[in-house]
């Protein structure tokens, strides 16, 4: 009697894995972008591309061409790892190789006692640099990449002070990502663009992903938008292009994770599975990270996957590589789409409720000159109100500065999150994930 449940628990192994279906993944992606803001009517959306372990693809769109090509921002940095893996199994370099091998003698690489910053170190964002570097300042903060120089970037790296040990801790750094696909374009003796084609995109057919844009990539470009829904422009990444430069469109990457996920795929399956090790743990005790992909432990097994974000655009791959599942998210508008991708792995993991619709009322600027001012939360935690023409901002200590938009005279919201304030004589209360946080004014 006890074969019965043993057959059916073999056969239910045997069944192939599957994803939700596609009227499923329609019915939550439909008023995620009826809530995005698009003042322009260019059109807002998500695509979503779904592979199932039988090697079947689906995609899904709601509001932009399923065709559409995107900036897929910081995905880029696992084919920059994947570049690294590939090189080291050619012998053309060694994980332990330290960076500044590949750099000009001129540039004075920081070290730590005997230790120096290695390929590896970078790979697994623990290279103790920072997220950016400090002379890092922007001329157009609408594509604040593009004037960014190798110039500049040496001479930080030459003045630089490690803050811990190399290799110490996780620390996410565009800066180390970038340097990284620098490093290998310079061994290589090719541009970092015409290394990614030579050694990943052409062996997998992906030709709607580039840098520079084809004149078909062009005709399918999604225009990206802010997260107030205006069209913003596209992101140039000269110096830092490891970090985040690559364009592309749906089918091109369930091309590349399917590549990852099946081991018998392509001639590069050894490179990416040998990526995707884990090397390195992280500040989440559930999270390891790779040469350059996170790998996240949850109910349903292991999420290998990496992000991205620009300007106008989010997304998301992930896949499982034990149940051979994967999933593609883009969106060209600036608004997370990680819980799509984690839900759609793991339906345990929740997706984002959705904000409620708000309409913006005008108010008399003299009205909104009453709410300038600082007001405290915490002795050590302000919230800085500035008027600039017809538009209050905010800006909490030690995070950037956001608009918000008037309800009413005396209530306002936010945009960039679900959250709004509401003002009086003397402070203002700010509702955020369902709690009221009041703050009193302080005198200026």
């Amino acid at each position: 009697m006890h074969l019965i449940p043993a057959l059916a628990v073999a056969i239910a192994l045997q069944q192939p894995q599957t994803l939700p279906a596609d009227s499923v993944v329609r019915a939550f992606l439909a008023p995620r972008v009826a809530s995005f803001p698009d003042t322009g009517r260019h059109g807002t959306g998500i695509v979503v591309g779904l592979l199932d372990a039988s090697g079947a693809r689906r995609i899904v769109s709601i509001g932009v061409d399923s065709a559409g090509v995107f900036e897929i921002g910081s995905i880029t940095k696992v084919f920059t790892t994947s570049v690294l893996q590939d090189m080291v199994e050619r012998r053309e370099v060694r994980l332990d190789d330290p960076v500044a091998k590949f750099l000009p003698r001129s540039v004075r690489m920081t070290v730590r006692g005997d230790r120096q910053i290695t390929l590896l170190d970078l790979a697994t964002q623990s290279s103790g640099l920072p997220r950016m570097p400090s002379n890092f300042t922007p001329r157009d903060s609408m594509n604040p990449y593009a004037d960014y120089s190798v110039q500049q970037m040496y001479e930080f790296l030459s003045g630089y002070q490690l803050p811990r040990d190399i290799g110490a801790e996780y620390e996410y750094s565009n800066l180390g990502m970038g340097l990284l696909g620098h490093a290998l374009a310079l061994k290589a003796g090719i541009g970092y663009e015409e290394l990614v084609r030579r050694r990943i995109l052409t062996p997998l057919g992906m030709s709607h992903t580039a840098i520079t844009l084809t004149p078909a990539m062009r005709a399918k470009l999604a225009p990206g938008h802010n997260d107030e829904g205006s069209v913003v422009p596209n992101w140039d990444l000269p110096t830092l292009a490891g970090a985040g430069a690559l364009r592309s469109n749906v089918s091109d990457m369930l091309t590349f994770v399917r590549a990852n996920v099946d081991s018998t795929a392509t001639p590069l399956s050894r490179t990416f599975r040998d990526a995707q090790a884990e090397r390195h743990g992280t500040n989440n005790p559930a999270m390891k990270v790779g040469l350059g992909w996170h790998i996240l432990a949850g109910s349903a097994g292991n999420t290998v996957w990496h992000n991205g974000g620009t300007g106008g655009y989010r997304t998301f791959i992930g896949f499982d590589p034990a149940r051979r599942l994967g999933v593609v998210v883009l969106s060209n508008l600036d608004a997370s789409v990680d819980d799509i991708g984690f839900h759609l792995l793991d339906e345990t993991y929740p997706l984002r409720p959705i904000p409620p619709r708000r309409m913006e009322v005008a108010v008399d600027s003299l009205v909104l000159m009453r709410y300038v001012g600082t007001y405290e939360l915490a002795p050590t935690f302000h919230i800085a109100v500035t008027r600039e023409k017809a538009r209050l901002f905010v800006q909490a200590t030690g995070q950037p500065r956001f608009p918000i938009f008037a309800e009413s005279d005396s209530t306002f919201f936010l945009k960039v999150v679900d959250a709004q304030v509401t003002f009086s004589k003397d402070g203002l209360v700010l509702h955020q994930n369902g709690r009221d946080l009041p703050a009193r004014r302080l005198q200026n």
